[in-house]
């Protein structure tokens, strides 16, 4: 025989109460994983404020410390076959509502709920600068990358861009035979997504063999599902510092997706200025053995080439253009009827503004450091590259 026991609702209070008697200290207001991720973050704060200071000190967290955590990462998030850091953002909506309905429950079940509740935000943030320090912000802060690889970059004369435009027109021309076209005139590249990060990975051991201070290893460059919709942002690929993953929007023709590819695969390893990253990609892709992989390293700093040039005399450019093999033209043609409808789009005036004022906020030249690689580029050619 069994008798019912009477049950009684507790109240919130009465619940929380022998855990509000054990706190002590601080603690009665602050969790404790609290204190341990502000205490993090205050000594990344230190590190990041060591890293503005010196170079040297900057060079070295990003070839141990930093090289490590984004490994670590790349290794984890690869076991997700698609982007983790998409499926985060696309879930943001949902995430952002039950965390803010969870402290809303939270602030009414105890003393100091809401101190409580507040200090477990700021944890999120607290967590997400560390990770961006331990991560990636030295990256920002190591010696210029052109003394690093013994270049010097000087103030460059009409007639010398011109030379080296010619060097690489020259380069591209002779990679056109092995390269296969569609109808239109695009490029094709002759092997699956996989395949290429496989290539590039390999073109990589032979750079990171003659410049130590990049490190590389396998993992995926993750394709994005929101490609089209990103295409109208001008942004062709991104690399998630709290992830480690390099992503890729693939909606662009296959002569840019190599080279995005091989961009955020050197963010990846470490390069953090978009100059930089743009160099090692150039470099990657024309030391590579693929004559497809040469074929769009000549082709994109081609397109870096003849903006300056052009500015600086439009003859020298004319001259320059009309040697360009009659296959590259159409590639080119094809590629401005391609980009034509997201050319003035308001997407790509916000991400650019956003992305300006991130990159000048880490110390670069904005988005104007992306054409910059033509400068590494003259250095690297003039010395015999």
């Amino acid at each position: 025989m069994t008798t019912e026991k009477e049950i009684t609702e507790e109240t919130p209070e009465e619940k929380t109460a022998p855990a509000e008697k054990r706190r002590r200290g601080i603690f009665k207001i602050m969790p404790v994983w609290s204190f341990v991720f502000f205490t993090v973050a205050l000594a990344a704060g230190a590190i990041h404020a060591a890293l503005y200071l010196s170079p040297r000190f900057a060079d070295a967290f990003n070839g141990t410390v930093s090289a490590g955590f984004r490994f670590v990462l790349a290794k984890i998030t690869s076991v997700y076959p698609a982007s983790l850091a998409e499926l985060v953002l696309l879930s943001a909506p949902v995430i952002l509502f039950l965390v803010l309905r969870g402290i809303w429950r939270y602030m009414g079940y105890a003393k100091h709920g809401f101190i409580r509740s507040l200090c477990a935000v700021l944890s999120v943030a607290a967590v997400m600068y560390s990770l961006f320090v331990f991560d990636f912000a030295a990256g920002y802060r190591t010696t210029k990358l052109p003394e690093r690889m013994g270049l010097t970059v000087e103030k460059t004369e009409p007639e010398t861009l011109y030379s080296v435009t010619s060097t690489v027109i020259e380069r591209l021309n002779a990679e056109v035979s092995d390269v296969s076209f569609r109808d239109g005139g695009a490029s094709v590249a002759p092997y699956s997504h996989g395949e290429l990060v496989s290539k590039l990975t390999e073109s990589y051991d032979g750079v990171c063999a003659e410049y130590p201070f990049i490190k590389n290893f396998k993992a995926p460059v993750k394709r994005l599902v929101v490609s089209p919709i990103m295409t109208y942002t001008h942004i062709s690929g991104v690399f998630s510092f709290y992830t480690g993953e390099a992503n890729l929007n693939t909606n662009y023709p296959d002569f840019v997706n190599v080279f995005s590819t091989a961009h955020e695969m050197a963010h990846q390893r470490g390069i953090a200025r978009e100059n930089e990253a743009n160099f090692v990609a150039y470099l990657v892709l024309i030391r590579s053995d693929d004559p497809y992989l040469r074929y769009c390293g000549y082709l994109n700093m081609y397109e870096y080439l003849s903006d300056p040039l052009w500015s600086a005399d439009k003859d020298l450019y004319t001259k320059a253009a009309s040697s360009l093999d009659p296959a590259v033209r159409l590639e080119l043609k094809a590629y401005s009827a391609f980009f034509e409808k997201y050319r003035d789009s308001t997407a790509s005036k916000v991400a650019e503004t956003v992305n300006n004022g991130y990159l000048v906020i880490q110390g670069t030249e904005g988005v104007r450091s992306y054409g910059m690689v033509a400068d590494l580029a003259i250095a690297y050619h003039r010395a015999g590259g």
